[in-house]
């Protein structure tokens, strides 16, 4: 395609704008503060590289494709990162966007470099079936990358902040979706390094892209709101300098507004409109020592009034992310509110820069890795509890609920204090303290008063947890706990029992193929068993037990590959001609469903289904769904045990007059006959006979009988009906 002049010039004209704002010149000028000249030709060495590789290659903004590494490589030297990650940035689309190999990155420029390029790179899009399920791939990827260098996501995060500073050249789609992707996952990632200055812009940004009306109607109030007080942040500044002067405290004082992101965000969760949103306007306090902060608390609270409500001391109790810092909220002449951020000039460092302070402070030979390693010990928690999730949107769901940007501090009986996410409840706090006290907890005491164990819980407040031996976690935890942890030690538990389940079932189905053709377990020769798992492709019999139980492989085609030629059937007699049935207790737990469609209850004539990822699913006999689904090498002869535990809905219909207080009066009965009611659906239209369909839970089918005539004897009542 044949450019125009106009764009010619116009493009010309952009490129030398980049190139002066990103060429290799100017990036070679900023690393001359910091890093060593032989570095520096390394960095050089790698544009030289980058750039034959990509030559030829443009942006949809037109400026050769090589500015936006170098864009990138410059994001990360003016945060202080080392050489290898400046080479990484450089080089990060060479594997993605040109024929260049990892291994040739590996011997040009060390495995350190190709590690970064090959974390940073995206899997082939032609791999997966849509677009949700190739960004899960790629942040799964990105995340193990991660465990074993945190750089990584330093790489990915400023590349993602270049992307969206020139995300004009992208259809707006493409721009909403860009967007939304970076602040549901890159913006927060970036909060949770503590990157706070990036954080700032990708929110923006983002806001700006996703959302450009409502960006611009709080932006032009924003300034109209500074306009009007435009002497506000001076004089404020001005106040505090001069009083923690005349106290001898040396300090830095910075007023800025908030960013439109942050604003947006609390009116959006807190229900206010903007005129609402009191604190506009933030305030830096940077001291030399510990001591100063806390004292300049003090000279602050003493110059203007404080919010009590609206203190927070993370010094004495650090965001998880290294993050160090007294904020407090007062109130100035006239009404205004505002907060004030105390902090030494080392906790500035990593307020600013989070995780990537360790690498400066790496450079500067200082002792200071907190956020570094306290980063490092999150990734592996994350991965180690989600690393049995074979779907990868599970992984990426959980980040996104796992970086909440508000924590909540508690204690224990002891005095160990707890940090959790905001919302976090009982729960959560038993799997923050050990996973075994989680899994057997029944009650909490919050402030020494007994709560529900889904209470969300409040900063200060002192939990105590009461756990019983035989209790056991519960699927509907899953509803309202908010950590990560908390929710795999759930899934972990619930997993580990139906595999248990499906072992038992599994082998009792196993064994009764078996005896369908005439043989047994231990009629089986070691080699013959061998020989079929290794056929099978399973590891052993617990194994080959789960497989079976869980509905992914059928028990009589199993039987055969264990008994080869003398599979032939000879069944002992039972119902229909077939073999001796299987027996169902009612107790076997999470791979033995009864079925919805017909409701079987103990005394009726049944039969199961085998359904893949679900187990045995149980059926009267005569039911219409399952002679329509269920082929019939997935039936099961099944019976009831001579003992059979437990309570099983069924389905009532009752046709019954519609007097008044008559479904108050029918309630009545069904209590009397000893059956819960599960739920009850009345019709909404008026009619003289209505149809009322309840789902009660009975132990057998003499106890539904019982019901049943209970509820007949009823004068309104016309019609009982089982469903």
């Amino acid at each position: 395609m044949v450019m125009s002049p106009i764009n010619r010039i116009s493009t010309a004209l952009r490129t030398q704008k980049v190139s002066r704002a990103y060429g290799i010149e100017t990036l070679t000028k900023l690393l001359r503060g910091y890093l060593a000249e032989v570095q520096i030709e390394a960095v050089r060495e790698a544009y030289a590289y980058g750039e034959r590789l990509h030559r030829g290659q443009t942006r949809k903004t037109g400026e050769p494709y090589i500015f936006h590494p170098l864009a990138v490589a410059r994001i990360l030297a003016e945060m202080g990162m080392d050489h290898t990650t400046l080479i990484a940035a450089i080089l990060h689309d060479v594997i993605e966007d040109t024929d260049t190999a990892r291994e040739e990155i590996a011997e040009k420029f060390g495995e350190e470099v190709a590690h970064l390029v090959e974390g940073v790179s995206k899997l082939d899009k032609a791999q997966f079936q849509s677009k949700d399920e190739a960004q899960a791939e790629n942040f799964r990827k990105l995340m193990l990358a991660m465990t074993r260098d945190i750089r990584v996501i330093l790489v990915k995060l400023a590349d993602r902040l270049h992307n969206m500073r020139t995300l004009e050249g992208k259809a707006p789609p493409a721009r909403r979706r860009v967007a939304r992707e970076t602040l549901e996952i890159y913006a927060p990632m970036a909060r949770r390094l503590g990157l706070n200055l990036l954080r700032q812009e990708l929110e923006d940004l983002g806001f700006q892209a996703l959302y450009p009306k409502r960006y611009d109607v709080i932006r032009r109030a924003s300034r109209a709101v500074s306009g009007d007080r435009k002497n506000l942040i001076r004089t404020i500044e001005e106040t505090l300098s001069q009083g923690l002067a005349a106290e001898g405290i040396d300090a830095t004082v910075d007023g800025r507004r908030k960013n439109l992101y942050s604003i947006y965000r609390k009116m959006r969760q807190k229900h206010r409109r903007f005129l609402d949103v009191f604190d506009l306007y933030g305030f830096r306090v940077i001291v030399d020592t510990v001591d100063e902060c806390y004292r300049g608390l003090g000279i602050i609270h003493h110059l203007y009034r404080p919010i009590s409500e609206q203190f927070n001391d993370f010094i004495a109790n650090p965001k998880i992310n290294g993050y160090q810092s007294l904020h407090t909220t007062v109130i100035a002449k006239g009404g205004v509110k505002f907060e004030v951020q105390i902090r030494t000039r080392d906790m500035h460092q990593i307020a600013q820069s989070g995780i990537a302070a360790h690498w400066q402070y790496k450079l500067e030979e200082n002792s200071n890795r907190f956020s570094h390693v306290e980063t490092h010990e999150w990734l592996d928690r994350f991965m180690e509890m989600h690393s049995g999730e074979g779907d990868s949107l599970t992984l990426l769901n959980n980040m996104r609920l796992d970086l909440f940007p508000e924590e909540v501090y508690v204690f224990t009986p002891k005095g160990s204090i707890i940090r959790l996410p905001k919302g976090a409840t009982c729960v959560d706090f038993a799997y923050a303290v050990h996973t075994e006290l989680g899994n057997h907890c029944v009650a909490a005491r919050v402030d020494g008063q007994l709560a529900p164990l889904n209470s969300q819980l409040e900063s200060g407040q002192l939990i105590e947890i009461i756990s019983a031996r035989h209790s056991r976690p519960n699927a509907a935890w899953l509803n309202f706990l908010r950590t990560a942890k908390a929710r795999a030690g759930v899934r972990n538990y619930l997993k580990s029992q139906r595999a248990d389940t499906a072992e038992r079932l599994g082998e009792r189905l196993f064994h009764k193929a078996l005896r369908d053709m005439g043989s047994s377990w231990t009629g089986l020769r070691p080699p013959a068993i061998a020989e079929a798992l290794a056929t099978l492709g399973e590891p052993d019999m617990q194994s080959l037990h789960i497989s079976i139980g869980l509905g992914q492989r059928l028990a009589p085609l199993v039987a055969r590959n264990f008994l080869g030629e003398e599979a032939a059937p000879q069944p002992k007699k039972g119902r229909r001609g077939r073999g001796e049935p299987l027996a169902v207790q009612g107790t076997e737990g999470l791979v033995v469903e009864f079925a919805k469609c017909c409701h079987p209850v103990p005394g009726d004539a049944i039969h199961g289904i085998v359904s893949v990822g679900r187990g045995l699913v149980v059926h009267r006999f005569g039911c219409k769904y399952s002679a329509k689904k269920a082929r019939p090498t997935d039936r099961v002869e099944l019976s009831w045990a001579d003992e059979v535990g437990g309570e099983f809905p069924v389905e009532l219909r009752v046709h019954a007059r519609n007097d008044r207080g008559v479904l108050a009066r029918l309630t009545s009965k069904l209590s009397e006959a000893d059956c819960n009611i599960e739920s009850v659906n009345f019709p909404d239209h008026l009619a003289a006979v209505a149809a009322i369909r309840f789902l009660i839970t009975v132990k057998d089918r003499q106890h539904l009988a019982r019901v049943v005539q209970r509820v007949r004897r009823m004068a309104a009542v016309e019609r009982v009906a089982r469903g």
